[in-house]
């Protein structure tokens, strides 16, 4: 807080403290001077974002509210111009916005499409992330020695996979954020839109291995069971980001930026876009399925491209962060 009130940017940016705070809020509770310094470590947290993702001008057009349409069109055109180069190229018709027959989403938009289109924006993420982390990296390891917190000149790539590999389970687990007393209750939710992303992943990663490896293409029956591991994931994101939605507005004393409620829509979204093309599509509703899987594209391309410039970049910083205080000994 004194770094703060003193404007030693540079010094709170290239620090693993302030990602080491959980948000509980129990520090603003608590402060005497209600000097809300939760507030004050969500905004250094903004900042890094910002500094450590490149190009910038991206970082800071997510956090303006007048640049989201733009940003929600760029998917739309880039679906389409892929659909429409990817069509001359290989003389096929990877779009089709008048499909008949059965509903299929494949027929509207090709599966090898879409896999283009979101293979290329998360290479673009992993990327950003691989050189913003690696900055990151080297700033809070000289920053620590600066400041006597850590014994270890160098780091070892062995030993911080080791203090990874220790860490995981606490996130897992959640333990850090469970050990609050204000917001302890956002726990849950917070494991409901952690863990129904884990099951996406792992449902996503078997479909990709049954079209491309077993040539089994979609639809596929509700009774299978990854269907029901997409379901239930499916669902816990949708409970779970609309008990974040509600939680923040019960809350009316704690400060909730445009980059909070941006977060928070997405994760909504990406649940009831992925629910609403299938219910749709089961309901024989064609046009409304077809819109609705559409805009669900849109929104998982927004996902993966903007990830590294958005709040949810705190899932890979804050995992750094955790692993370095881990690898370094700080307590």
């Amino acid at each position: 807080m004194i770094a703060a009130s003193w404007g030693l940017k540079d010094k709170l940016v290239k620090s693993a403290d302030a990602w080491l705070c959980h948000n509980c809020g129990d520090c603003s509770t608590r402060c005497p001077r209600k000097a809300k310094p939760a507030d004050v470590l969500a905004a250094i947290r903004a900042q890094a974002i910002t500094e450590y993702s490149a190009p910038k001008p991206l970082a800071q057009a997510l956090n303006k509210p007048m640049m989201l349409p733009i940003l929600l069109l760029v998917p739309a055109v880039y679906i389409l111009i892929m659909g429409t180069l990817m069509g001359k190229i290989f003389n096929f018709q990877f779009l089709n916005f008048s499909p008949e027959g059965t509903i299929v989403h494949a027929k509207m938009v090709s599966t090898w499409l879409v896999d283009v289109v979101m293979l290329t924006a998360a290479g673009f993420a992993a990327l950003t992330f691989f050189n913003g982390v690696k900055r990151f990296l080297c700033d809070i390891h000289q920053n620590a020695l600066a400041e006597g917190k850590t014994t270890q000149q160098t780091i070892d790539a062995g030993g911080f996979v080791q203090a990874l590999i220790r860490t995981i389970p606490t996130i897992l687990r959640h333990a850090k954020f469970n050990e609050c007393t204000e917001n302890k209750e956002r726990a849950i939710s917070h494991m409901l839109v952690l863990f129904a992303f884990i099951g996406l992943f792992i449902v996503t990663s078997i479909f990709f291995v049954a079209i491309y490896g077993l040539q089994i293409h979609g639809p596929y029956s509700q009774l299978n069971p990854v269907k029901w591991l997409a379901n239930v994931s499916g669902v816990a994101l949708i409970i779970g980001s609309f008990l974040l939605i509600k939680a923040r507005m019960n809350k009316p004393d704690q400060k909730s930026a445009y980059k909070d409620w941006l977060l928070l829509g997405l994760v909504f979204g990406l649940g009831v876009t992925g629910m609403g093309a299938q219910l749709t599509r089961l309901a024989g509703w064609a046009g409304p399925s077809y819109t609705i899987y559409f805009l669900h594209l849109m929104v998982i391309w927004f996902t993966f491209a903007y990830l590294p410039f958005s709040k949810l970049a705190h899932l890979v910083y804050r995992t750094v962060a955790m692993t370095y205080a881990e690898y370094a000994g700080r307590k």
